[in-house]
């Protein structure tokens, strides 16, 4: 509950004026839901006033530049790029004079207001924070007063569309398959082939993703094959975009030598807490997609991307269901959410150089047969380790940085 202390004057003194919401446990609303609760107002003194009112909006907002988070400068010059979608608008009286007056006279001590709404039934788009603009609602009151300025107090309204993975859309597999030859001119190495696949499309959050994958390397180098999440964030305004990518989760597999293959049968990454996807918003977009990738020591590396969408509704095993709350237990810590900055570390040198390739570079030295122990062995073959060959030249640049931005033309197919 927030709450603003008035300043005494001969209109009286109102000592807080709060807001609270019927369930304050509910963690989050959806269209055609209603928003119920009070407005709370303690006078330590009569206090007049011309009208309380209650506001509920909503609204989609993108915008950068110079001077995107004031929207409007101080000479009226707008941001190099804004736009702005509204979702709600709701106005509601709750207090006013009576037919021929001009205040109401409010006597000391507490006062509650009741106030009730429902949001509308067309689709609500999911509340969200980015860094170029956001998906935000609100629910404020509004004291006005005789001859002294309005008193206002704001709760912020999360809300959220629901995706329902159950869709047959969602429940489809995917699968995608490329070769890469190592090498340059005629210089090359050898392919090396990936092919990855996902049993759906659609998964929630705290969900594991069975990844199965078959990798061939038929190159000259040792490879790694790897798995992240990517969130996409796509911004519009005044015809110009704004894109940043993220990597929210990560998993690493077993290094491949020349002329060897590997499998994942169902190789598991979890889902963090995440937005779920947005894909209703005509200028703010979240994408999802699992990237299976391989680093290829001096080569770009091999990568398929494969669209994944984030829903709110788990999937069943069975068929599309009710988007009812009380059907399923969603994990709404995403809208406190703050995405990881660091960069993925380098490999270590266990990773890139193998046991086979170790054992190459040491010639046996055998026991003699008169000898126990290592003592006996010659003093070279105690320090032949130091002559193993340096790791190979590690020159891979990191190609995730937490926030990749692209200014590209693109438009939203709803």
């Amino acid at each position: 509950m927030g709450g603003e202390a008035g300043s005494t004057g001969p209109w009286g003194r109102v000592k807080s004026l709060g807001l609270v919401f019927e369930d304050e446990r509910k963690g989050c609303y959806s269209s055609g839901e209603t928003v119920a609760g009070h407005v709370l107002l303690e006078a330590t003194e009569p206090v007049a006033l011309s009208a309380l009112r209650l506001e509920a909006q909503g609204r989609a907002t993108a915008a950068w530049g110079p001077r995107a988070s004031a929207r409007i400068s101080a000479s009226g010059a707008a941001p190099p790029a804004a736009s702005e979608v509204e979702y709600l608008n709701v106005r509601l009286s709750l207090r006013e004079p009576p037919a021929g007056e001009a205040i109401i006279l409010l006597q000391p001590g507490k006062h509650e207001f009741p106030f009730r709404f429902q949001l509308p039934s067309e689709p609500l788009v999911t509340s969200f924070t980015g860094k170029y603009g956001s998906i935000q609602y609100c629910v404020k009151a509004v004291l006005e007063r005789p001859k002294v300025p309005d008193q206002s107090v704001k709760r912020e309204l999360q809300v959220v569309s629901h995706v329902d993975v159950n869709t047959p859309a969602l429940l489809t597999p995917v699968l995608k398959t490329q070769e890469k030859m190592v090498g340059c001119w005629f210089f090359t190495s050898g392919p090396v082939s990936l092919s990855a696949k996902i049993e759906r499309k659609g998964y929630c959050n705290g969900e594991a993703i069975p990844i199965y994958a078959e990798i061939e390397n038929c190159s000259s180098r040792l490879i790694v094959p790897k798995a992240a999440i990517f969130q996409t964030q796509t911004y519009l305004a005044s015809g110009k975009t704004k894109t940043v990518r993220h990597m929210v989760a990560n998993v690493r597999g077993n290094h491949i030598a020349s002329g060897s293959t590997d499998t994942w049968n169902g190789k598991t990454l979890k889902i963090p807490p995440v937005t779920p996807s947005i894909l209703d918003c005509c200028i703010i977009r979240v994408d999802y997609s699992l990237a299976v990738y391989i680093h290829i020591p001096g080569a770009k590396k091999l990568m398929l991307e494969l669209p994944l969408v984030i829903g709110t509704i788990p999937y069943n095993g069975f068929g599309s269901r009710n988007p009812s709350a009380s059907q399923f237990s969603m994990d709404m810590s995403w809208l406190t959410l703050t995405l990881p900055e660091q960069p993925e570390a380098p490999p270590n040198y266990a990773d890139v150089v193998s046991e086979e390739e170790f054992s190459r570079h040491i010639p046996p030295y055998p026991q003699p047969p008169d000898c126990e122990g290592e003592a006996c062995y010659p003093m070279f073959a105690c320090i032949q380790e130091f002559r193993f060959q340096p790791p190979p030249l590690y020159s891979e640049v990191d190609p995730h940085p937490s926030d990749v931005e692209d200014t590209q033309p693109v438009s939203f197919i709803l």
